[in-house]
């Protein structure tokens, strides 16, 4: 069991996943992270972007989250998000759909605030496409196997 470690992945609306994991990757405030168990402790804000948590027999899970914190214990990790999706849950379809209404008003922008906020929201709508992309990315390359 020493190199395991207990992941919690809880949003505002419902715990996502709790379960043990050998690595877990994550995008911090200061960049990519990658843990394992006995990590030194961290705490840390987390980007909008992907959590994937590899499990010792091969599985990985992936999950989009729109940022929040990270705790780093050494032998636990907790992700509390502000939202939280499993990347197979995610819709390609209405991620592209919002990156265009996204890029249109950042061309219409009035406003410093309204200018941030949409900036905001692109960032948030990129990282999202990125975690459905990796997930077919990943599913394809394990359906062979």
């Amino acid at each position: 069991m020493a190199n395991k470690i207990r992941v919690d992945v809880v949003s505002a609306e419902s715990a996502i996943y709790s379960g043990n994991a050998e690595m877990v990757f994550v995008t911090g405030s200061q960049g990519e992270l990658g843990i394992a168990a006995q990590h030194t402790p961290l705490l840390t804000t987390i980007k909008p972007g992907q959590v994937r948590i590899q499990q010792a027999d091969g599985l990985e899970h992936v999950f989009y989250i729109s940022g929040g914190m990270l705790e780093v214990q050494p032998n636990v990790i907790t992700i509390l998000a502000d939202t939280a999706v499993r990347a197979e849950d995610l819709d390609e379809a209405a991620a592209l759909e919002a990156r265009q209404s996204a890029e249109k008003a950042l061309a219409e922008h009035k406003g410093e605030i309204e200018y941030s906020s949409v900036l905001a929201e692109l960032a948030q709508t990129a990282a999202r496409l990125r975690a459905i992309r990796q997930l077919k990315k990943t599913t394809r390359g394990t359906h062979g196997a």
